[in-house]
């Protein structure tokens, strides 16, 4: 529970959650004087790999290194295109030029704020190797449809799960339908500090993805390809396993508090609560409404005004990748009208587990005064 005094933000937009547990398992790694990539991180990628529901997991240092390493574990590189989403953090849109390929982008579905299977299809050339898609905000893509198109047009499934640990699509966890891709950054459902993780059933993509982790050794002062220092250490890995217990406990307090949220927000006229799709498990790693500008005040407006009473709201994203001044240097001058006007709709509150029932009630008390103030 946090506590309201002088107007100052105590209600932060995130909160990673580390205990006793964590402190012991790294004091651990710290005594046993073994601490990058050794058999603690052995032991959580197979731990993680049997959440994930997939035959391998690879750690990485970021969920950035895992998405660059996933690429370049498919071949993927000059001449090729990559289907994916605007609307996301840009890590998911540049490693994909960081291989040298091209992004391509398909807007969103203004409900789900996911990309649009509906308009996939049109963005297809004979260059489209893979398709990137983004669980954002921890709600599943459509599983269905993206699983269609890509058995259909025989292309590469990646998914960033960054923000989707433990979600489900149909009783199917996320990162198992594709290859997955996940972060372990403090804002995340777990953390481990920084890091990430390649979920997969494929033995050579992970084959090749722990080469490229480790300067592309096949074995100690063998190189096999071109690789990169992308290795998790053991402190990271031993933080880890101990929050990947925690995982769906987590996960059941932002459940808990997200529908919270939603009851009390659908009630004020102008708020749009998050829309969760049936037959999915939304983890809510961010919890996200949209603010119409039909009722005298922006966005921007309520933003301020909701820090200025110690709620930490925040803008996920404020700007569609394609905007970004990098990829108007680059040429893109996409139409992706509903990414770009979710851009200037989307606020996200404060959900994480350590938000309790009196700091919700304040949430949605200081919202209801500002909105009518």
């Amino acid at each position: 529970m946090f506590h309201v005094s002088n107007g100052k933000k105590i209600i932060p937009i995130s909160k990673p959650l580390l205990g006793e547990e964590e402190k012991r398992a790294v004091n651990e790694v710290l005594d046993s004087g073994s601490l990058t990539q050794g058999e603690i991180v052995r032991k959580f990628e197979e731990e993680f790999a049997k959440y994930v529901g997939t035959k391998f997991a690879v750690a990485t240092n970021s969920g950035s290194s895992a998405l660059h390493t996933v690429l370049l574990s498919f071949d993927i590189g000059q001449g090729d295109e990559v289907i994916t989403t605007p609307f996301s953090f840009i890590a998911t849109a540049n490693s994909i030029l960081c291989t040298g390929a091209k992004p391509v982008f398909v807007d969103i579905n203004e409900v789900t704020f996911n990309m649009d299977p509906e308009k996939i299809e049109q963005k297809l050339t004979k260059r489209t190797k893979a398709l990137l898609i983004v669980h954002l905000f921890g709600q599943p893509c459509d599983m269905e449809k993206i699983m269609r198109i890509c058995r259909e047009h025989g292309l590469i499934l990646i998914e960033d799960a960054a923000q989707a640990h433990g979600a489900e699509f149909e009783g199917k966890k996320v990162g198992s339908f594709g290859t997955g891709c996940f972060s372990f950054y403090p804002t995340k459902n777990m953390t481990t500090g920084e890091g990430g993780m390649i979920t997969t059933d494929d033995e050579g993509v992970a084959e090749k993805a722990r080469m490229i982790r480790n300067h592309g050794q096949i074995k100690r002062y063998v190189h096999g390809t071109l690789g990169y220092n992308y290795r998790m250490t053991d402190l990271a890995a031993a933080i880890g396993l101990c929050q990947l217990k925690k995982l769906d406990e987590f996960n059941n307090k932002r459940i808990k508090n997200a529908l919270f949220l939603t009851k009390e927000i659908e009630k004020i006229e102008g708020l749009i609560p998050p829309h969760v799709v049936p037959n999915v498990k939304h983890v809510f790693n961010q919890y996200t409404i949209k603010v119409t500008n039909d009722f005298g005040m922006s966005r921007d407006t309520l933003k301020r005004k909701l820090d200025e009473k110690g709620v930490g709201a925040r803008v996920y994203y404020p700007a569609p990748i394609h905007k970004q001044q990098l990829y108007k240097k680059l040429g893109y001058r996409d139409d992706l009208p509903i990414s770009e006007k979710a851009a200037n709709e989307v606020l996200s509150l404060p959900v994480h587990p350590s938000v309790g029932k009196n700091d919700l009630e304040y949430i949605v008390r200081t919202l209801r005064q500002i909105w009518k103030g």
